[in-house]
């Protein structure tokens, strides 16, 4: 009798709604696995319509589908001989479950809903989902009659149940089940199951990963094991990024890794396991007669063996260490990705970027850099899907790019809009950046334009407004300020549609924003300004780790220009120059230093902290460097300006989901966009301010006695 199983999980860059390309990559990924010999195929969650279908999940259209593209799959000889686990939407009693459907030799084994549902951050799966609550519970479910047709089958076993091959058994788990306290693995584990899958849409956040795959090696660890991890890969239509790293685990170790950042629509991952291993570790670890108490899980018998009974010489995977990306690599290449698969689905010629020589603009156009690498790194590894994308991006059959910098020239223009404020330093960063990674780079001057603007205004009205350092009101400064801001969006957005025509090429580009998740916090930028853009690969990303960011290019990609724009301080150069100076820089501007400002963000995204309770913290946090009564005066600057400059949420660019902290009000930071007094949380503030400052001088005093 056979004990070695040979199993096989998926990355697969699905995209919602695009069926044809859907189940072409699912064919992809089983004709993959059968290659390498597995008899068990499992592929991401809802992988048959794409994860992000969002309320495209309450058409019957989506649902339709998807048993149309599951007829294609049942039909198809590539199918044949490997149990095969997808992941789809169906509807049973007229309620909506997100469900695997597993099948062998155009057979349905078994429908698994989901029990545990995602509801938080950028979850909203209650929206369109219920959870089966009906724990060891299994119903009869009545198949379409196209279904039927083909399998022969009225009926299918529909609910929490596990299924049974002549070698083994193995349980299903579905993305944030491995997450929650009470994980069906557990008791699954207790019962007897030996093989566990997840079915996931796990998407990327800096310094997430490790988080993951503990989890994955713990589901094992206790009770022995093997445990399959499918997850979605790149940009499935929203501001995700879905990471791959497809794992295979046994006992609590890992054996097989899939990458984390990666170009290719279709990774499998195959692993050759001993079922004795399993089982001798559960028989030492495992006792479920003690203390125990359940209901056995329901087993559907399917006559099948995973296993060979001459797989003798069959060597098994042996435990590897995991390879962690950095923050600053996980910036270079989360964002990279994202941004080709927006690029390629977006049928545009390429990117425009208004670069004004700072950390936010030059780190966007590293990204876009580092985008350029991993295109021409998956091209040199025969990549063919990346090449016919580029080919049909740039217009041109015969191209095959190899140097970075020279497709960057061809898809990547960098604009510097110079006014009068501008100073000759950011002008040469900008200029240097740009020659260094290759873009097609421009200088304007926006003065005319601003001029334009302000005459019209001035005939109307009979005013002229003046900037604060020649005698004008705080009113006046800012709108001088805006209106600087927003001719740039609008050049920019001109240049964008038009740049390619008047060179004679066709297609448009896509412009890139590059605010930064801080200045997302305070509103500190303006409203449909040159920050308002088509997407945002900084948009989630803090000021802290963007420069952290640039050194990393430094070195990987040897980008010396970044050098000086990182030792510059932040400006927005919309205020006159002193002496031909920056008189403006972007902390003064704030009333914080971009550090404070992350600790602040954290605090009231990650700890729920309201005005009084971030206060409380932060006396304790900053009590070496700040008085009680200084942390009070940020605390409160801070709330003042998010509360005034929150409206500017709902008009935010499109961001790539980076950071839990977030501000996006209206994907994931649910809060209100019209504010009033903080004067009750204020008050409370000064009560405890002054009880602070009380204990201070006590402190001080016993000291000095």
């Amino acid at each position: 009798m056979g004990r070695k199983v040979i199993l096989a999980t998926c990355s697969l860059n699905q995209w919602a709604l695009d069926f044809d390309g859907n189940v072409e990559r699912i064919l992809r990924s089983i004709a993959i696995a059968k290659s390498q010999g597995a008899k068990y195929r499992l592929g991401p969650e809802l992988e048959i319509c794409g994860y992000g279908c969002a309320d495209h999940f309450y058409e019957s259209d989506t649902l339709l589908h998807c048993f149309q593209v599951l007829g294609k799959l049942l039909e198809s000889p590539v199918t044949q001989d490997i149990i095969c686990d997808v992941g789809m939407p169906i509807m049973h009693h007229n309620v909506r479950y997100n469900c695997r459907v597993i099948f062998l030799n155009g057979k349905i084994l078994l429908i698994r809903p989901k029990m545990l549902l995602a509801n938080y951050g950028n979850n909203r799966e209650f929206r369109w989902f219920s959870p089966w609550n009906k724990l060891r519970h299994v119903e009869e479910y009545y198949l379409p009659r196209m279904i039927q047709d083909m399998t022969g089958q009225d009926t299918v076993p529909f609910g929490d149940c596990v299924l049974s091959t002549k070698d083994t058994c193995i349980g299903s788990e579905m993305c944030a089940e491995l997450w929650n306290p009470r994980s069906p693995h557990v008791d699954m584990g207790l019962d007897g199951v030996e093989i566990f899958t997840n079915s996931s849409a796990s998407y990327h956040e800096l310094r997430k990963a490790d988080h993951r795959v503990n989890l994955i090696k713990s589901a094992t660890m206790k009770s022995g094991g093997i445990y399959m991890f499918a997850n979605q890969k790149g940009c499935d239509g929203d501001r995700l990024y879905y990471d791959g790293c497809a794992t295979v685990a046994i006992n609590g170790d890992i054996v097989a890794q899939g990458r984390q950042f990666s170009l290719d629509d279709v990774e499998v991952v195959t692993a050759i396991l001993d079922l004795e291993d399993v089982r001798s570790y559960k028989g030492e670890h495992c006792h479920p007669h003690v203390e125990y108490e359940h209901k056995p899980c329901h087993r559907v018998k399917v006559d099948f063996s995973l296993s060979d009974c001459e797989d003798v010489y069959l060597p098994t995977h042996q435990p590897i260490e995991w390879q962690f990306h950095t923050p600053e690599e996980e910036i270079s290449l989360g964002p990279a990705c994202w941004l080709w698969d927006y690029l390629r689905r977006s049928g545009q010629a390429g990117f425009l970027l208004p670069l004004s020589g700072g950390v936010d603009s030059s780190s966007t156009a590293c990204i876009v850099y580092s985008m350029c690498v991993l295109v021409c790194l998956a091209v040199r590894d025969c990549n063919t899907q990346v090449l016919e994308d580029v080919q049909r991006v740039v217009s041109d059959v015969s191209y095959t790019p190899r140097d970075p910098r020279e497709l960057c020239r061809r898809i990547f223009t960098t604009c510097y809009m110079a006014s009068e404020n501008s100073s000759e330093g950011t002008r040469n960063r900008a200029k240097d950046l740009a020659s260094q990674i290759g873009s097609s780079h421009m200088n304007l001057n926006i003065d005319m334009a601003v001029k334009g603007m302000l005459g019209i205004f001035s005939m109307v009205t009979r005013k002229c407004p003046q900037f604060r350092a020649n005698g004008g009101s705080t009113r006046e400064n800012l709108a001088l300020q805006n209106v600087q801001a927003r001719i740039r969006m609008i050049l920019a957005y001109l240049f964008a549609q038009l740049s390619q025509w008047a060179e004679g090429k066709p297609g448009g580009l896509l412009v890139l924003g590059s605010a930064n998740v801080d200045e997302s916090l305070t509103g500190y930028f303006t409203k449909y300004d040159c920050s308002s853009a088509d997407i945002n690969p900084i948009g989630g990303i803090s000021k802290t780790d963007l420069k952290s960011f640039l050194q990393y290019c430094v070195e990987q990609f040897q980008l010396t220009a970044l050098k000086s724009i990182m030792a510059a301080p932040p400006t927005a150069e919309l205020e006159p120059l002193k002496d031909g100076q920056v008189s403006q820089t972007d902390e003064s501007d704030m009333g914080m230093t971009y550090s404070e400002l992350s600790v602040i963000g954290r605090l009231r995204k990650i700890s729920k902290c309201g005005p009084y309770s971030m206060f409380c913290k932060l006396i304790h946090m900053w009590r070496e460097a700040l008085s009680p009564l200084q942390v009070a005066a940020k605390v409160k600057h801070f709330f003042q300006m998010y509360s005034v400059n929150r409206h500017k949420m709902t008009t935010v660019t499109p961001s790539y989901h980076a950071e839990s902290y977030g501000p996006d009000d209206n994907r994931f930071d649910l809060r209100p966009f019209l504010y009033t007094r903080w004067s009750w949380q204020f008050r409370a503030i000064d009560n405890q301010e002054w009880l602070a400052c009380e204990d201070d001088c006590k402190s001080t005093t016993q000291n000095v006695q």
